[in-house]
């Protein structure tokens, strides 16, 4: 041959082997409405995991999505994850989690794809400007209950592998589609078949992705890390049944009188967490991710008035931002038992029950915090010299999950929000919870990335949720432009 031509030749490959994001970014708009019309199809479902008479619904969703992706030439399956037991004792079918796989080359990564197709309860009388299962277009922004949380990245991530196929592309990786339809409830039954099939449905995935979340501004973001959740009932039991204050009020001690006591004593008006314990467990704050929180875009005003409140607990962002995602905090919910309705009632409660939560994050441990608020709470309790009983019980037990954001995984990312919104984004935290990722991470052991497209201003388990005509289609460019870049990954990195 001919070392002259060697150079041409080279060219040539590459220019072969280019990645042709240009016309998969041109598909996508050519489509956006056939795009649009689907999450329209998906949100008429009322497929609310809450409402046990909506559960038809909620298999029906499950039916529509395995379809879509049958009809795509995945392989599909609908698994069973059993029975949801019912407070009445009475049990009833959870819906079927969809698996789905496009692709089993081993030459390839193989990244698969998380996401839940179930949403929080809404009703027009709510507040709602639109009926919540008629999606409404207005100035460029898609209204209805799941447009952003969780029906819109689902479909982005479906319609970028679809984008591929309409090509007549290879995917550059592998695909595999884990969608469920109990989230928005504590995912009942998912971290049994996580389990279950983690020598083979999982076996040969080599990143998880997420998409269950949104950007902190109106910049694009990578989210690295979320906060765990501790949520405790604290019930104190006094008189045998309710009484009339004015008859045995000031010759009783009142259970909620105790109740209120007890809790004063979580948190200070400052927001300084009381319990002995919580506040030593939490790891430092360190030089670098200071500098990270500094560079990060974040209106401090903007997020006050968003708000509605006069002033916030931390007047910079760097405070601000870190008690939102890396330092726990208390927050009492609410009170069971006790009279709440309108109008006056003058009752004495026998028994109240308050509901509360610390969010938990890195080095936290569930079960430590469990010991440290029970204990806790039983020596303040004693002082009272009550003679009524406290109950304290743990009901949900989450524990945070941190990335690393120097794993090949976010330099993908990097690399494909530059291509596609030609910035680089924000390296953020969610202050909220989403248990599966440390699911993933403890059960199955594989690199997990969080990948948002929803926008900050997007109304998750709020009146008029919304998902922007913007958001969905360049999310489902980006999820297009990140399986390239995830191609790109040595395997020797995985």
């Amino acid at each position: 041959m001919n070392l002259q031509t060697v150079p041409f030749i080279l060219l040539v490959i590459s220019c072969c082997q280019a990645f042709p994001y240009t016309e998969l970014a041109q598909y996508v708009d050519d489509h956006q409405e056939e795009h649009v019309e689907v999450l329209r199809e998906w949100v008429a479902i009322e497929s609310d995991s809450s409402n046990i008479l909506r559960r038809p619904d909620l298999h029906r969703m499950m039916e529509l999505v395995a379809e879509k992706l049958r009809l795509m030439g995945g392989m599909v399956q609908l698994v069973d994850i059993g029975e949801q037991e019912l407070p009445s004792g009475q049990t009833i079918a959870l819906p079927k989690v969809v698996t789905a796989q496009f692709g089993s080359d081993p030459s390839k990564h193989t990244v698969c794809v998380y996401g839940h197709v179930d949403v929080q309860p809404a009703k027009l009388e709510d507040g709602w400007a639109t009926n919540p299962y008629n999606l409404t277009d207005i100035n460029g922004n898609l209204y209805g209950r799941g447009t952003s949380d969780n029906k819109a990245p689902v479909l982005a991530w479906i319609h970028a592998v679809q984008s591929y196929q309409a090509l007549s592309m290879d995917l550059p990786v592998n695909v595999k589609f884990l969608i469920e339809g109990m989230e928005e409830t504590g995912s009942n039954g998912l971290d049994s078949m996580i389990l279950a099939q983690r020598d083979t449905f999982f076996s040969d995935v080599d990143y998880i992705i997420i998409s269950d979340c949104g950007w902190l501004s109106r910049r694009p973001a990578l989210t690295y890390g979320t906060r765990g959740n501790c949520y405790f009932f604290a019930e104190v039991e006094g008189p045998k049944q309710d009484l009339h204050s004015g008859v045995y009020g000031g010759t009783v001690i009142e259970p909620m009188t105790d109740l209120i006591g007890i809790l004063d004593t979580l948190i200070s008006p400052s927001g300084k967490i009381l319990i002995p314990g919580i506040r030593e467990a939490v790891a430092p704050l360190s030089d670098e991710e200071w500098k990270m929180y500094q560079d990060i875009e974040f209106d401090v005003d903007n997020y006050k008035n968003k708000t509605g409140v006069s002033h916030l607990m931390y007047n910079n962002k760097v405070d601000l931002l870190a008690h939102r995602w890396r330092y726990p905090t208390v927050s009492i919910h609410g009170i069971e038992g006790a009279f709440s309705d309108s109008g006056t009632k003058t009752v004495i409660p026998a028994k109240v029950t308050a509901k509360f939560s610390i969010r938990q994050v890195p080095d936290m441990d569930p079960a430590a915090v469990k010991k440290q608020v029970t204990d806790y709470l039983h020596s303040v309790f004693a002082k009272r010299k009550s003679p009524n009983k406290l109950k304290v019980t743990m009901v949900i037990g989450a524990k945070p999950w941190l990335a690393d954001t120097k794993h090949p995984l976010y330099e993908a990312g990097k690399a494909a929000i530059k291509r596609v919104f030609n910035v680089d984004p924000d390296l953020i935290r969610e202050g909220g919870t989403i248990p599966i990722a440390r699911t993933f991470q403890d059960v199955t052991g594989k690199s997990i990335i969080m990948m948002p497209i929803g926008g900050f201003d997007d109304g998750m388990h709020s009146q008029n949720e919304k998902m922007s005509r913007y958001n969905y289609l360049e999310g489902t460019k980006l999820f297009i432009a990140y399986l390239n870049e995830v191609a790109q990954i040595n395997k020797t990195s995985v």
